[in-house]
């Protein structure tokens, strides 16, 4: 129960990054790299100041290292540039449908076997999400947002499995954002800052501080606990949470089609996670 808990926090963390992001770059508060460069910035700050009280300095070994910040660098900019152009459901179901596809196909390579009804599961889920956010008259989404979405899908999945490899969650999540930042601000420099407000900076810094780094640094910590077939449908949860908190905080309205997802996505995900205890099958 407490490792389930803890996989409610995260996936809410994720949605509000969802919402953070929406709110700054497509708003046009802020630039999309610059964004992404202060997203990184503030996480890394904050994550080194933790590992520097908790741990008694910052490490940048490990296994997984290039890895999770090759896969941190494509996830933060390719989701900063999607939501430039795509609706939000759209790039939701893009985003963690490549996540799935990613971390079901790296689970498998790397020996892992699914259980039938963790398949069986995932599909179910991703059916809600295809529900809830495909557009009624025909695909909208350009080709290039889209595009940057899936490479966002791809970087996410590519950092959760090397989060698998990590015997300490905080050291590692730390140096993913610290060695990412330096290379972050060389794209900012090539690319120049773009608009930027107040509101934009402080969206930015809260991704970064709170949602990303502290967010992230719990991901990897329950990551070894978690099957990577499991952990990749646990966030098939994240855009039905994200618009349930744009309803709340955006007073968008609650429809039909929104409680039919939701029922196939959540329904989804416990059969998958919960099926093969309860039955008796491979776990």
């Amino acid at each position: 129960m407490k490792l389930f808990g803890l996989v409610v926090v995260i996936m809410v963390a994720f949605a509000a990054n969802s919402v953070l992001n929406r709110a700054g770059v497509g708003g046009g508060q802020i630039s999309p790299v610059a964004f992404g460069v202060i997203r990184l910035l503030a996480g890394a700050v904050t994550l080194a100041v933790l590992c520097g009280v908790l741990r008694g300095g910052l490490r940048f070994g490990g296994a997984g290292r290039l890895a999770g910040v090759a896969g941190l660098l494509i996830y933060i900019f390719g989701f900063s540039f999607a939501y430039v152009g795509l609706e939000s459901g759209l790039g939701a179901l893009i985003l963690f449908g490549m996540v799935q596809v990613t971390m079901f196909a790296g689970s498998v390579m790397g020996g892992e076997r699914p259980a039938p009804l963790r398949w069986i599961g995932a599909a179910v889920a991703f059916c809600g999400l295809a529900w809830l956010v495909w557009p009624q008259d025909g695909v909208s989404a350009g080709l290039l947002p889209s595009m940057f979405m899936l490479a966002a899908g791809f970087g996410w999945g590519v950092y959760s499995l090397a989060g698998k490899l990590s015997s300490d969650a905080l050291q590692a999540t730390a140096a993913n954002f610290v060695l990412a930042t330096p290379i972050a601000v060389v794209v900012l420099l090539g690319n120049g800052l773009g608009p930027m407000t107040f509101e934009g900076v402080a969206l930015a810094i809260v991704s970064g501080a709170v949602t990303s780094g502290l967010g992230y640094a719990l991901w990897y910590a329950v990551l070894p606990r978690l099957d990577g077939s499991v952990a990749a449908v646990a966030q098939l949860t994240v855009p039905v949470i994200a618009m349930a908190g744009g309803m709340l905080f955006l007073t968008e309205p609650l429809t039909m089609d929104f409680v039919i997802a939701s029922a196939l996505v959540l329904g989804g995900v416990a059969l998958s996670v919960l099926g093969p205890r309860f039955f008796g099958g491979p776990r």
